[in-house]
C-alpha cells in the first residue's frame, strides 16, 4: 500500500493531482499542502481571492425539542438567543476543562443546528455528542454527503455571487443562508479562517467539483493547507491539537469571548473556577524572517525555561516570523522580551494577535460588490 492509499481522500482530490499539488497527510486525509507555493496563495487571499479544499471538515446535524438545551451543555459559547441564519464558533470541553474540539454551530431552524467540527476529531467528537444529549436528541454525521470549500479573499464576493442563484449581499460576518449553484442546494456561510472577507460554501459531493473549477476560472488562486496555515497564524486563531488541546485547560487558552460566564457547561467549573492560572497563551513578534517552531523551547532573558511554542511561522503580509506559544504567567505582558530556542536563539516580544490588523473580515459585502 503506497502512502497515497493509507489516507482518505476527499472528492477533489484528483482536481488537486492535475493542479500538481504537493500533497501530505493531514487529519487522517492526503490533502494539498501547495499548489504554486505558499508566498503567492497567502498573497491571494489577501489581495484577491484563494480557494480552499475543506471537505475532509466533519459536519454532524442536531435537532429535536431538547437539542438546544444539550448543545449549551456541550459548547462554551453562548447558544440561547442565536437567531436563525446565524452561527458562533465555540470549544467543546472535557470536565477538567481540556479542549476536545473547537468548532463551528450553524442555527438552521428553532430545533435543528449543524456543527462543524475537525477532520481528525470527527470520530470521538461524534461519540462524545452522541453520549451527553437526551434520547429526545437527534444527531446524525453528515459529513459523507457533505462537501466544503472556502473562498476568502477581496475578490471572493464578486466570484461566488457569479456562482449563485440568489444575492449574497445581505450576508453578515458569521452568517448564512441557503442557496442555490446551478439550481442544486448549497448553504453559504459568511466564514473562514483568514481574517479576509470570504465564504465558506458547503454542497453535495457532486456538486462541489463545478464550484471548484468556477472559482478558479474567475479568478481564485487554489491554495493550500501551508497558506491557511501562515493566514491563521497572522490573525492569531488556534489550530486544534496546537494551541488546544484536552490536556490544556481552556481558561489559559485566551479566548474569553468564546466562553460563556454566565451558564453552566461541560468544564465550565475548571474553566471559570478560581483556580491559579500559572500559564498563558501569548503571541510573539520576531524582528527577522527566522520562525519559531512546535516544540522550541521559550525563556526569559535570564536563561529560565519559561513555556513553549505551539505553532510559528513567517508571517507574509508582516515580513517578519510570528509564533503563539504558552508562558508562565508573568511573562504574558504585552511588550516583554523573551528568547526562543530555535535552530539558533531568538529574541521575540510579546504581542497581543491578531498579529494582522488589515484584514476585510468584517466590512460590508457592498464595499466588494460595486
Amino acid at each position: 500500500m503506497t502512502e497515497r492509499d493509507a489516507y482518505k481522500h476527499t472528492v477533489l482530490f484528483e482536481k488537486h493531482m492535475q493542479l500538481g499539488a504537493r500533497m501530505a497527510p493531514f487529519g487522517g486525509y492526503m490533502m494539498p499542502m501547495q499548489y504554486a507555493g505558499i508566498l503567492s496563495e497567502h498573497k491571494a487571499a489577501r489581495t484577491a481571492a484563494a480557494v480552499f479544499d475543506t471537505c475532509h471538515m466533519g459536519e454532524f446535524r442536531v435537532s429535536g425539542e431538547t437539542a438546544l438545551q444539550d448543545l449549551e451543555n456541550l459548547l462554551s459559547c453562548d447558544l440561547i438567543g442565536l437567531p436563525v441564519g446565524r452561527c458562533r464558533y465555540g470549544l467543546m470541553c472535557n470536565p477538567d476543562g481540556g479542549v476536545i474540539d473547537d468548532l463551528i454551530l450553524y442555527r438552521l431552524d428553532s430545533r435543528e443546528y449543524m456543527l462543524v467540527v475537525n477532520a481528525g476529531t470527527q470520530d470521538g467528537d461524534f461519540e462524545w455528542i452522541a453520549s451527553h444529549v437526551s434520547e429526545s436528541t437527534n444527531i446524525v454525521n453528515i459529513s459523507c454527503s457533505t462537501a466544503k470549500i472556502d473562498v476568502q479573499g477581496p475578490l471572493a464576493p464578486r466570484i461566488v455571487q457569479s456562482l449563485t442563484d440568489a444575492p449574497i449581499d445581505g450576508l453578515k460576518f458569521y452568517g448564512f443562508h441557503q442557496n442555490t449553484c446551478r439550481e442544486q442546494p448549497v448553504l453559504v456561510s459568511r466564514t473562514g479562517y483568514t481574517g479576509e472577507v470570504g465564504f465558506e460554501i458547503y454542497s453535495d459531493p457532486a456538486t462541489v467539483g463545478w464550484i471548484w473549477d468556477e472559482c478558479i476560472k474567475k479568478g481564485a488562486v487554489a491554495a493550500g493547507l501551508g497558506a491557511r496555515n501562515t493566514l491563521r497564524l497572522e490573525i492569531g486563531m488556534p489550530l486544534y491539537g496546537h494551541e488546544l488541546k484536552e490536556d490544556r485547560n481552556a481558561g489559559t487558552a485566551g479566548f474569553g469571548p468564546f466562553i460563556s460566564k454566565t451558564k453552566r457547561f461541560i468544564g465550565s467549573t475548571a474553566i471559570l473556577g478560581d483556580i491559579d492560572r500559572k500559564e498563558r497563551m501569548i503571541g510573539m513578534e520576531f524582528e527577522g524572517r527566522q520562525a519559531a517552531r512546535e516544540g522550541n523551547r521559550i525563556r526569559s532573558l535570564e536563561g529560565h525555561v519559561i513555556g513553549v511554542v505551539t505553532s510559528g511561522s513567517y508571517a507574509p503580509s508582516l515580513n517578519h516570523a510570528v509564533a503563539l506559544g504558552y508562558v508562565d504567567s508573568d511573562f504574558s505582558v504585552a511588550g516583554t522580551y523573551i528568547k526562543v530556542e530555535a535552530r539558533r536563539v531568538l529574541q521575540a516580544k510579546v504581542a497581543e494577535p491578531p498579529f494582522y490588523k488589515d484584514g476585510t473580515a468584517r466590512r460590508a459585502l457592498a464595499d466588494f460588490l460595486d
